[in-house]
């Protein structure tokens, strides 16, 4: 085979982003008192989703700064859901940030293809999450020996979907574009990404995305890359 080296996203792609987020936000719930406040739980979550969901896409396009989901996220959720508390909404966010990447749950496959892939390649995360976390991510899910290394936003300098954090990756892993390959969920920051930096693509796409990009492979299933890497 061609590639030298495999570029993979963590959350959503290898890291359950959703499951482990629920884990969490069902404590916090309960830590917080929030039904004292008069909020149903799944209301809590499903705001959570639905506000967290827009704050990402929109750092992801270059519209806010990291910052703003840090210290506004549970601030909007508050607000949609009636409560006005700053303060509380500031210790919502450093408990979740704290407490959310220790959660273990795996995108199904995941242990299956890494073993299959790790005595083959080289492999390197490459993630717009926040710095600090993401190797936790990786130690509380037992994941983190199968990669040589994180390539994050914040120790690049650029954030995908921008080539350069690629490029970064690609000078660490000392291999050309066409010797990489990228796996991830997310048709922008993922696919486009590396697109931009001349890397090849598996779109990793569980929910079946209608879609018109031309990917060099799509995946419904982690255990699909054993297939033909």
């Amino acid at each position: 085979m061609k590639y030298k080296c495999l570029l993979f996203d963590l959350d959503h792609t290898l890291w359950d982003y959703e499951t482990n987020s629920r884990e969490a936000l069902s404590e916090l719930y309960l830590d917080f008192g929030l039904n004292k406040k008069g909020i149903e739980e799944e209301k809590f979550l499903e705001t959570f989703y639905v506000i967290n969901n827009e704050l990402w896409d929109q750092y992801d396009r270059g519209l806010l700064h990291r910052d703003v989901i840090r210290h506004e996220r549970f601030h909007r959720i508050l607000l949609a859901l009636g409560v006005n508390d700053y303060d509380m909404s500031i210790r919502l966010s450093h408990e979740y940030i704290a407490e959310s990447p220790k959660k273990k749950n795996l995108i199904e496959g995941c242990k299956q293809a890494l073993d299959y892939l790790h005595p083959k390649y080289p492999m390197v995360i490459v993630t717009n999450g926040f710095d600090e976390i993401q190797s936790t991510k990786l130690m509380s899910s037992g994941i983190d020996h199968y990669f040589k290394s994180i390539v994050t936003s914040a120790r690049a300098g650029h954030k995908k979907p921008a080539r350069e954090i690629f490029e970064f990756a690609l000078r660490e892993s000392n291999v050309a574009p066409t010797q990489a390959i990228m796996i991830g969920d997310n048709l922008l920051t993922d696919i486009a990404g590396a697109e931009n930096a001349n890397i090849d693509t598996v779109f990793f796409n569980p929910n079946e995305i209608q879609h018109s990009k031309n990917i060099n492979f799509e995946i419904k299933t982690l255990t699909e890359l054993t297939n033909f890497l």
